[in-house]
């Protein structure tokens, strides 16, 4: 018994030090058990060469399409998970995402996409899915406006669906209260740390009159602007946002560095020049939040570090993989 008893001690020495000087095989780079960093490497290798070069161009002519091509990452994966419904127009038994409260008049880059697409068509026929494009031209427009970069896990397949009631019940709303947009992002696999980083997308961008009109002229109902808005800047706003038309009248997210991508959006918090009410209640309705705010204007490097990791965890929301969904050959229809 004693002898057996050694061999099996030798044996998992043995196999110890085997293990300890076996390298580590990264073939695959599994993320969340969904997704891998090099899906198309085989099947498309210049898939992402081809997105950055045509986002690019898209940016070049139009700072505003990064912002746009951005939000529509995030606008896909809050509903139903990052599956490229938001890409979906109506037809048959579809009605489009892009009718929603959240999406219409306001949801653009649609075209940018198509040129995506036909282009990775041509390059790898039925390979490259719509939903890994948004996830790619979210990473390519935050680089090329000075954001952080990071590697994005593919493998995400399309829906046949879209689901209109999903879209305007799920994004969050710039009137929201805090605590409903954090529900909203826990339905999602996010947390408070994810809410704080993934708002910063606000450096860049535009937003609608409409989205904020109320803070200036009866926030609370008493018919009195947000006390938490810089009068003076509320009064710059009030100049092109009147109390009634002008509802489509666009105004820069981030007045400081409004095509940069950094942490100026923070630094706008701490004076009470945030622009949308959904901004601004980071600081002002929570504690945890407020402390992340204060963080991030504080140091870029560790806005940009955890942005690209919020980032990685909102593209995984639930996608599609292995045999669901599809991979679409039009980003506006289902396969016939």
């Amino acid at each position: 018994m004693r002898g057996t008893s050694m061999a099996n001690s030798v044996n998992f020495l043995l196999l110890l030090s085997l293990l300890a000087f076996a390298p580590f095989c990264h073939c695959d780079k599994k993320v969340g058990g969904y997704l891998y960093l090099q899906y198309y490497d085989k099947s498309c290798p210049r898939a992402q060469e081809i997105v950055k070069s045509i986002v690019a161009k898209a940016v070049a002519k139009e700072t505003r399409m990064a912002a746009s091509l951005l939000r529509l990452h995030f606008h896909d994966c809050f509903v139903k998970g990052c599956d490229g419904s938001v890409l979906l127009d109506s037809s048959g038994t579809i009605i489009s995402e892009k009718r929603s409260n959240p999406n219409r008049n306001s949801a653009r880059g649609f075209e940018v996409i198509d040129e995506i697409k036909s282009a990775l068509e041509k390059e790898c026929p039925e390979t490259v899915s719509c939903a890994d494009i948004l996830a790619i031209a979210a990473r390519d427009s935050t680089v090329l406006t000075g954001g952080p970069s990071w590697e994005v896990p593919l493998g995400r397949r399309d829906s046949r669906d879209a689901s209109i009631s999903g879209s305007n019940y799920n994004i969050p709303a710039p009137n929201n209260t805090f605590q409903t947009i954090l529900t909203k992002f826990k339905l999602k696999g996010l947390d408070i740390v994810d809410l704080v980083a993934l708002s910063g997308s606000h450096t860049i961008g535009d937003s609608r009159c409409t989205s904020f009109r109320q803070r200036l002229y009866n926030q609370t109902g008493n018919g009195k602007a947000d006390f938490t808005l810089d009068q003076y800047y509320a009064a710059q706003l009030r100049t092109h946002c009147p109390r009634s038309g002008g509802d489509q009248n666009l105004f820069v997210l981030d007045f400081v560095s409004p095509a940069k991508f950094d942490n100026s959006y923070y630094k706008n918090l701490l004076t009470k020049r945030g622009l949308l009410s959904s901004d601004e209640i980071l600081l002002t309705q929570n504690t945890v939040s407020a402390g992340l705010v204060k963080k991030y204007a504080e140091s870029n490097d560790l806005f940009f570090e955890q942005f690209a990791k919020s980032m990685v965890k909102m593209g995984n929301i639930t996608p599609l993989t292995g045999s669901r969904g599809e991979i679409r050959k039009n980003c506006r229809r289902v396969n016939a």
